[in-house]
Order: C-alpha cells, then structure tokens, then sequence
C-alpha cells in the first residue's frame, strides 16, 4: 500500500510540475490519435452511411466484416499495417515505419470500422418513412442523405467517443508500427508499460491519470454537445 500511496503522491507532483516528458508524450498521443480519429470519421460516416441506405447483393456479408472489425485485437492490425510498410512491403518506399504517421495509420484501421458499424446502426435507425418523404417532395439522392445524416447526429456522436476511445487507449498497434521511440513515437500506452517495466510507478501512474483525464474530458465534451441538442 505504502508503494501505491507514494507513487500516486509523486505522480502528482510530476503533473503539477510540468514534467517536460510527460507533457511531450500526452501531445504527441493526442496528435496521432485524434488524426486517427479524423480519418476514420471521414471515411466511416460514408461508408456506415451508404450500407444503412444501399441494398445491394452480399450487403449482409459486408455488414458482417464490418462488425467483424469493430473487434479487431489490434495487435493483428500491428502486424500487417508493419508488414505493409517494411522496407519489403508494398509501401516500404515510403519510409514511415517507427513515425507517428505510422501510427496514425495503425490507429485508423482500427477505428474505421468502428466508427461505420455506429454510423451504420445510427442511419439505419431513421425510419424509411423520412427518406421516402424526402424524395417525394424532390430532394436529390445527395440531399436526402445529408438530411438524414443530420437526423441520426446525435447518435452518431457515438461514432466519435467510441473510434477515439478505442484507439487513444490501445497499445498492441502503436508499439509494433511506432517503436515506442523516445521523443518521436512513445505515446500514453507504450510510455505506460515501460516505465512499469522499469519500475517508475510514479511515471506510470502519472501517465495512466492523464490517460484517464483525456478519455473523460473528450467523452464528457461529447457527451454535452449530445445531450444539448437532443429533443426536448
């Protein structure tokens, strides 16, 4: 108990101090996650949003690798993100292996199918009845799903908490593609189960309290936009 009570107290101090590393590693987790977090919006949204809205044949099979994938281990995504961008992979002229883009590349793949399975439950749950009337008083194919999109974006915020939560708090992915590289690539995770290695507990703690402040900060801002604009 004495161990935990003391780096607790020490990780405190380590915060309240502006430790120069800490500090460094919170930013760069927030850099890379939340790019992940943009990509996979840009391409989750359309994608969720087209398979709730389209019939087409082996749509039901393409659900299902969706759903698949919003639990994909991510040290699987490690793996063939790594292989992809070894200096022998198909994109290893790119040099980007062990850098925070490989990260963000890592982090996106995992969150990408989270983000369309939500978007996909969200618009689907938008009766049918609102499309067709839209159509019926001459919306175009484009308009009718930006209204509906509209409709389902409170649920669909959803889409955001859980594709940030899923990825900020990984590690599998961000170690393997990323290196955990002092100064270039070591994030929340990775710093987290070194210095627990090392047994700098007042390090891991501080690290895991800033970990745990920047999950509840995004969900609570997220959390209030939701509730704000949801019918009274």
């Amino acid at each position: 108990m004495d161990l935990v009570t003391s780096g607790f107290r020490q990780a405190i101090a380590l915060i309240a101090g502006a430790d120069h590393q800490i500090w460094g590693i919170l930013w760069l987790s927030l850099q890379v996650s939340g790019s992940a977090t943009l990509i996979a919006l840009a391409l989750g949204v359309p994608a969720g949003a087209g398979l709730a809205l389209a019939r087409f044949p082996g749509r039901g099979l393409v659900v299902s690798a969706v759903n698949t994938g919003m639990g994909l281990p991510p040290v699987v995504v490690g793996l063939f993100v790594t292989l992809l961008l070894w200096r022998g992979g198909p994109l290893g002229d790119l040099e980007v292996l062990y850098t925070p883009a490989a990260i963000v590349l890592a982090q996106a793949v995992i969150a990408v199918p989270i983000v369309t399975g939500i978007t996909l439950a969200a618009v689907g749950q938008v009766p049918r009845e609102f499309r067709l009337q839209l159509l019926a008083l001459g919306a175009s194919r484009i308009q009718m799903v930006w209204m509906v999109l509209r409709e389902a974006r409170l649920p669909m915020l959803a889409a955001v908490m859980a594709g940030f939560g899923g990825i900020i708090s990984e590690i599998g992915a961000s170690m393997m593609v990323g290196g955990n590289i002092k100064g270039q690539t070591r994030t929340l995770t990775t710093a987290m189960v070194l210095e627990t290695g090392k047994g700098n507990f007042d390090v891991a703690i501080a690290l895991s309290l800033l970990l745990l402040v920047l999950i509840f900060i995004v969900n609570w801002a997220l959390t209030t936009i939701q509730q704000r604009r949801a019918p009274g």
